[in-house]
């Protein structure tokens, strides 16, 4: 007999679709997780469809069991309903999709409503004239299912910045402030009071951060600074501004997943009281909803199909699995930490705390695991990278790859040209380091009450090396008229420099083998050239991949005509060197079925790189409508270049780097709040981390000033 898919479909739609709901939860609880790291687009579509999919087939499926009429062989039909609700609700790992779902509540709101409305039709109709205990059991499903879906609309609203703002004002001072145990003042961990469990030095930290986390709320809503800090978080501050960078960066990392749980989770409606009760509740509802169904429901004149009997018994073991697992993360989480620590029943604190069986009980969980929570909830350290002059040099080639002549066929260019000349490259503990010194000391003088930076991009350290450096390089207009402006002509101006100075840093790195402070220091130099490549092709990624992550008007046209002036050099140049012809057949092939061509790619790019920029150097353009931008640029070269003359080239590479480390705290500073927030949904970026640090170090300042 001949397979028939219509037939099939006919006959079991309801039970397939079921099914499918049912897999689509189950795909969302790895899934979800990976957005709080950056994740590879091959992970994110299929999250984005297992999230979109099961509302789609949850409204789909319902419409079909309020339309069947549910003959008596059929009779657990109805009971499935309550299922599509519970499903809609999702796993605790995810609530919002996106940052703007938070901002569309009422939407969802209004999605809820019209989903149980459409399932009481459905148990209304079947249900009336049906069997007792059968009622029973479906309303009891009925009813966890309501809680379930209402639990993730109410998770959605509390993710909106009016939630959010209005939360601060109506939480009590302890429920602010007291996030943590007497044993665990001071940042980091101290012994544990007898009976209690020894807390590691990231667990101290993530418990210091939930002590501190209305500060981080308070920023992302742009709220004012926290008047009269209590005396634990102004013990916390100041112990923040004597860390060293490694233990400021994992705060400020961890402080931003909070932030995510409270955005993209259902974190801060879990961690309440209604929230652990309608767990356990919802375990116990299911187990009782399948005693009553399978113990005293069914007659003996009608036999249960074997499919539909099977699916059920699929749907029930899924929902009863996945409620155990979420009362054990629920209790297990550092959120329940927090709550314990805030409860008004001090006999439950004493029992859970003191007595270290919570501790025992998180340890439990992170073995389940097989991994610990802290190292999850860390940022992946991983900076985007593009350079104009690797892009330029490269994407008008003949051998352009397959996969991009397809995205150029379809209109895809310059989608296809992001991402395939972009690259990641992991931050160095030296360039963490210095960021954060680099924004303890800002943090001292440079911002004002509100936590605004008070000077220019790139003023700071430019006054700090040559108060005259900066008025000449701002008469020249070298630092650009808008943000973006500036970091296209400093990204230009800096490649060009490295290139001309390239013997001179070599020369000078190789000086360092003879020993002494001198030495020492001129060794060092090709991981400041590191740095300063790092940070200037990372903020062009963002002014190309992401520029609302970056403050000030997009200057995209801008981008793009020097993008045609470099490749037209780069093109004049390649024609007259013949450099394409001499490339043998095998890196053709490679480059032809290449996916990622970045600045930090495996593909060699660093001759034409320096080759091109040597060439726009030596042309010395002029400035014009037409070529805007490159005499700019020549100009920054030129006045770093006299400087190596004055100072040497270590100095002026210092100095670059405090440029471009300028460049980054100002973005950091001045992007929106909403901008870091919807970035948290993919990964975050180094700037989140860095304005979260900047506001907690400013906050110890403001604090310390009034004392």
């Amino acid at each position: 007999m001949a397979f028939r898919p219509l037939e099939v479909w006919n006959r079991w739609a309801i039970q397939i679709l079921l099914l499918l709901s049912l897999g689509m939860h189950v795909l969302l609880l790895p899934l979800a997780g990976i957005r709080r790291r950056r994740a590879p687009m091959l992970l994110r579509v299929p999250l984005w469809l297992a999230y979109h999919l099961a509302d789609t087939i949850g409204i789909y499926a319902i419409g079909l069991l309020s339309l069947s009429s549910a003959p008596r062989e059929h009779r657990l039909m109805p009971f499935w309903a309550p299922f599509l609700l519970l499903h809609r609700g999702g796993p605790d790992s995810i609530g919002a999709y996106a940052f703007h779902d938070n901002q569309l509540w009422l939407r969802h709101l209004q999605l809820f409503v019209v989903n149980v409305m459409a399932v009481t039709y459905v148990l209304y109709i079947h249900l009336t004239r049906g069997d007792a205990f059968l009622a029973m059991a479906a309303l009891l499903m009925f009813a966890v299912g309501v809680a379930k879906y209402g639990e993730k609309v109410a998770a959605i609203r509390g993710g909106n910045k009016n939630s959010i703002r209005s939360s601060l004002t109506k939480q009590p001072t302890a429920g602010r402030h007291h996030h943590v145990h007497h044993w665990d003042h001071g940042l980091l961990p101290n012994k544990a009071a007898a009976g209690a469990a020894a807390v590691d030095e990231e667990e101290a930290y993530l418990r210091h951060a939930h002590h501190m986390f209305h500060m981080s709320k308070r920023a992302t809503v742009d709220s004012w600074l926290e008047k009269d800090p209590e005396h634990h978080t102004m013990e916390m501050l100041r112990a923040l501004r004597k860390q060293d960078a490694r233990g400021m960066w994992a705060f400020a990392e961890l402080q931003l997943s909070l932030l995510y749980d409270v955005l993209y989770t259902k974190a801060a409606v879990i961690h309440t009281w209604p929230g652990y009760l309608l767990r356990l509740a919802s375990s116990l509802a299911i187990a009782a909803a399948a005693f009553l169904l399978f113990r005293f429901s069914g007659r003996d004149d009608v036999d249960d199909d074997v499919v539909d009997v099977v699916v059920t018994y699929v749907l029930l073991a899924g929902a009863f699995v996945m409620e155990v697992a979420s009362v054990m993360n629920a209790l297990g989480s550092s959120w329940t930490y927090a709550f314990l620590c805030t409860t008004r029943w001090s006999s439950l604190r004493y029992t859970a705390l003191c007595t270290g069986r919570w501790d025992r009980l998180r340890q439990l969980v992170k073995t389940i695991h097989g991994r610990s929570d802290v190292s999850v909830r860390r940022w992946s350290g991983e900076m985007g990278q593009y350079n104009m002059f690797h892009f330029c040099s490269r994407h008008r080639r003949a051998h352009r790859p397959l996969a991009g002549r397809i995205a150029m066929a379809m209109g895809f260019e310059d989608w296809w040209n992001r991402k395939h000349y972009s690259a990641t490259a992991n931050i160095s503990d030296e360039l963490r380091q210095e960021l954060f010194r680099y924004v303890q000391r800002l943090t001292e003088t440079g911002l004002n009450s509100q936590g605004v930076i008070r000077k220019s991009w790139g003023q700071e350290a430019l006054e700090r090396d040559d108060k005259g450096l900066y008025e000449r390089i701002k008469r020249d207009r070298n630092l650009g008229v808008e943000f973006q402006e500036g970091v296209i002509i400093w990204h230009i101006g800096t490649d060009i420099f490295l290139a001309r100075s390239r013997s001179g840093i070599e020369e000078a790195a190789a000086a360092g083998g003879g020993g002494g402070d001198d030495a020492a220091v001129a060794a060092g130099l090709p991981l400041v050239v590191k740095m300063i490549r790092t940070l200037s092709n990372y903020m062009m990624f963002l002014l190309v991949n992401h520029p609302n992550m970056l403050p000030g008007l997009a200057q995209g046209m801008v981008y793009r005509r020097t993008c045609e002036n470099l490749s037209d050099r780069s093109k004049t140049h390649q024609q007259g060197g013949h450099v394409i012809s001499r490339e043998i057949i095998g890196t053709k092939l490679r480059e032809m079925f290449c996916l990622q061509d970045g600045p930090a790619s495996v593909v060699p790019a660093d001759s034409h790189v320096h080759e091109l920029a040597n060439k726009v150097y030596e042309e010395m353009p002029k400035y014009s409508q037409s070529v805007p931008r490159l005499c700019y640029a020549n100009g920054v070269a030129v006045e770093l270049l006299g400087r190596v003359k004055e100072k040497g080239v270590e100095a002026v590479l210092r100095l670059l780097r405090d440029v471009w480390m300028d460049f980054v705290v100002y973005a950091a500073n001045r992007c929106s709040r909403e901008s870091h927030a919807k970035k948290l949904s993919s990964g975050g970026e180094l700037t989140s981390v860095v304005w979260i640090m900047a506001d907690f170090l400013n906050q110890e300042a403001y604090a310390r000033q009034k004392d």
